[in-house]
């Protein structure tokens, strides 16, 4: 009897979990004997330990967008190829075109340093809740009750790393009901030692992107520095190898259906308790117009990339980051309606009804929760679609930042009690802000996309909230098309040339400042938007939704205590478990698990730079020289697994039951691209690379087996 409970319990768990799980890595004893019962063969202080080095200590924030992993005791990271994208790119030239042609570093002196990069890692996550809270009275709005949450944040923050080199936030969970101070130690020499060319790392491109089938080699390597006594320290050349806590062993072994995974990263944001209506405004108006906009973004920069290797140089990794949140939004709306996301909120809401309406007590705290949130986004609903279009076609513009950045320094210029030093820190500011600014762009492709931008807000935004500076230059016959006007405008500006804006700096007039159109037009517009988007009514609106939706999930939690209810993701660190497994969609059609190199090379079409492969993958393909990273004659590629993952998982680890490194996340699914608001837990997948592949391309593609030679391989 005891074996068959048994049985059934294993059967349970390796078939993949029914809830979602971004779990905080100290918070796991709730889940541990599930863990278990799925593979886990590790404890969990081996996982979050605070005084012993455990895997936590191994699992990195890279730059504050992705996730990497140490995995050699000389502090050489792993990560995603399209996380160190920028980074390739910035390292780039036509004569040195790494984005092409790969970058790998064969001695330590050939590893590049990477300006403004960093890396953070996990110290110590504490439990400040009942400090915060403390603090905090049922009688205080939204407002006061965030002004407080701030001060006690900082003070909380400031008293644990005096005297120390740490760095330390308190972040909030459930819209207020917990906070946690996060203590890290933040490294700021970053180098880059290996990538592979674009053709592996990025193969699929953006037809690909968010599909599986999937063999991506994503992946790519830096390694971190430091000062003397192994600390954080700013770059110098004397700096060393930083000698981690712990780093991952490496598998040799592959993985096969049902084995357990477990994955730590930095998950950026996923939106779980939106409600019904959040829904509606997403599907109807805030996504497709961001598709759209984006859309018209790419075209531009598309056309602007195909004209010299010098332009797709500088605007790869703009193009790329555009290009995954277009099809993001284009996946989310179609599988948002596919899997009915919206009746299944609604069911959730009917619950929440029946729940409240059994006891009075309920009916008085929680009784207008429903009708808020309804109000809260009549109200912003009104202003989504011109908030969509000033977030997408204003703000997200790098020449537009660039311009309205200056307002400071005409502000101050302006000001009747501004002195020499204190413009002069103002220009200062500048300087340093935007050195090697016209390096990084091509004015005449920012001026396409600004007019371009500018057209479509001007028709796409509801006429009463249309800029009026815009209805002006609409209705200005002397510009018969938004093109003309902003090349009119920028002919001679101190921003559309390098040289003139460096004579600006050197000396800055304010008459020359205040005759610049484009920056006139960037204050009025920010002017424009802020009326709109800050209004009274939308604050309220927004306070309203606030202390409604922490009810709403405080209500939830008290529904079913027995269910463990995470948190959404906000780039702190969490843990998922899970299984490798297959999956069969809503069609009914079946994907296995895995891909391997004979599939790679099936969709090789050498007139589509999305899939051609390197004549040296060919050669190594051809030869089966797969060395011990093969198996039965093949190579795997990719894999599948339940895993609960989003956006900033980038380049997580994928470990086994042992605590060993078996891949590294790079994507989700298609048909489960609703899965940010509502958990599919039959259809949604993490797709990985496997690591064998990663070690087969640095070792038998690029020769870089000293890099091998530093890991911790497992057989």
């Amino acid at each position: 009897m005891k074996n068959a409970l048994l049985i059934g319990l294993l059967l349970v768990f390796v078939t993949g979990r029914s809830d979602e799980g971004m779990c905080l890595p100290f918070m796991l004893k709730k889940n541990y004997p599930a863990m278990q019962a799925a593979g886990l063969e590790l404890s969990i202080k081996e996982i979050y330990n605070t005084k012993k080095p455990s895997i936590k200590d191994a699992i990195v924030s890279l730059g504050g967008f992705c996730t990497a992993e140490i995995i050699s005791p000389r502090g050489l990271i792993l990560t995603n190829h399209h996380c160190g994208f920028d980074a390739i790119r910035q390292m780039s030239t036509p004569e040195h075109d790494y984005l092409t042609d790969g970058f790998w570093a064969m001695k330590q002196s050939e590893e590049l340093p990477i300006p403004g990069l960093t890396v953070s890692v996990v110290v110590e996550i504490i439990d400040v809740t009942k400090t915060v809270l403390a603090s905090l009275n049922d009688q205080m709005d939204e407002d006061d009750r965030s002004l407080q949450v701030d001060r006690i944040s900082r003070e909380l923050a400031q008293d644990k790393t005096a005297g120390t080199l740490y760095a330390a936030e308190v972040k909030e969970f459930y819209e207020g009901s917990e906070y946690y101070l996060f203590v890290y130690e933040i490294f700021q020499d970053i180098r880059l030692v290996g990538a592979p060319p674009q053709a592996i790392g990025a193969y699929g491109g953006d037809t690909d992107n968010w599909m599986w089938t999937r063999h991506t080699g994503d992946f790519s390597m830096f390694r971190i520095y430091a000062g003397k006594e192994n600390v954080s320290a700013p770059f110098a050349m004397d700096n060393q190898p930083y000698v981690p806590k712990h780093h991952l062993p490496i598998s040799l072994s592959g993985v096969k259906e049902n084995d357990f995974t477990m994955i730590l990263g930095f998950p950026g944001s996923t939106d779980r308790y939106l409600t019904s209506h959040g829904v509606q405004m997403a599907v109807t108006t805030e996504q497709p117009t961001r598709v759209n906009i984006r859309a018209k973004k790419l075209e531009i920069i598309k056309n602007a990339m195909d004209q010299s290797d010098e332009l797709r140089i500088r605007y790869a990794s703009t193009y790329a980051q555009i290009s995954n949140y277009w099809k993001y939004y284009i996946g989310q709306s179609e599988q948002l309606v596919r899997n009915v996301v919206f009746d299944k909120k609604q069911k959730v809401e009917g619950n929440f009804v029946e729940w409240i309406g059994e006891i009075p007590e309920r009916k008085a705290k929680y009784g207008a929760v429903l009708t808020d949130l309804e109000e809260a986004y009549a109200v912003l609903s009104s202003v989504n679609l011109t908030t969509v279009y000033f977030s997408e076609a204003v703000f997200s513009i790098s020449f537009t930042r660039f311009v309205n950045a200056h307002a400071v320094l005409l502000n101050e210029m302006k000001n009747e009690k501004a002195t020499p030093e204190s413009i002069s820190a103002e220009v200062k500011k500048l300087k340093a802000r935007y050195k090697g600014y016209f390096e990084r762009i091509d004015v005449a492709t920012e001026k396409r996309v600004i007019s371009a931008m500018l057209e479509m807000l001007y028709l796409g935004v509801p006429k009463g909230q249309v800029p009026g500076i815009l209805t002006e230059i609409a209705h200005d016959e002397a510009f018969t098309t938004w093109q003309i006007w902003v090349d009119s405008v920028l002919e001679n500006s101190v921003f559309s040339d390098p040289e003139r804006y460096t004579a600006f700096l050197e000396n800055p007039e304010l008459e020359k400042l205040e005759n610049e159109q484009m920056l006139n037009l960037g204050i009025e517009m920010s002017a424009h938007y802020r009326a709109i988007a800050f209004s009274e009514q939308v604050n309220a609106a927004q306070r309203k939704l606030k202390t409604a939706m922490r009810l709403l999930i405080q209500a939830q939690r008290e529904m079913s205590p027995e269910k463990i209810y995470y948190p959404d993701a906000n780039f702190s660190l969490r843990l998922t478990y899970g299984n490798v497994l297959p999956y069969t969609t809503i069609d009914g059609k079946k994907y296995d698990y895995w891909t391997d190199i004979e599939g790679l090379m099936a969709k090789e079409d050498p007139n589509n730079p999305e899939f051609t492969v390197p004549s040296k993958l060919k050669e190594l393909y051809e030869k089966k020289d797969y060395g011990c990273y093969g198996s039965n004659g093949s190579l795997r590629v990719n894999f599948l697994s339940n895993n609960d993952i989003t956006g900033g998982n980038s380049g997580s680890p994928v470990i086994n039951g042992r605590g060993e490194l078996v891949g590294t996340a790079f994507d989700g699914n298609w048909e489960a691209m609703s899965g940010d608001i509502f958990f599919e837990d039959k259809l949604q997948r993490t797709i990985s690379c496997d690591i064998r592949y990663i070690l087969f391309i640095i070792d038998k593609y690029a020769g870089a087996g000293h890099l091998i030679e530093e890991m911790t391989l497992v057989e």
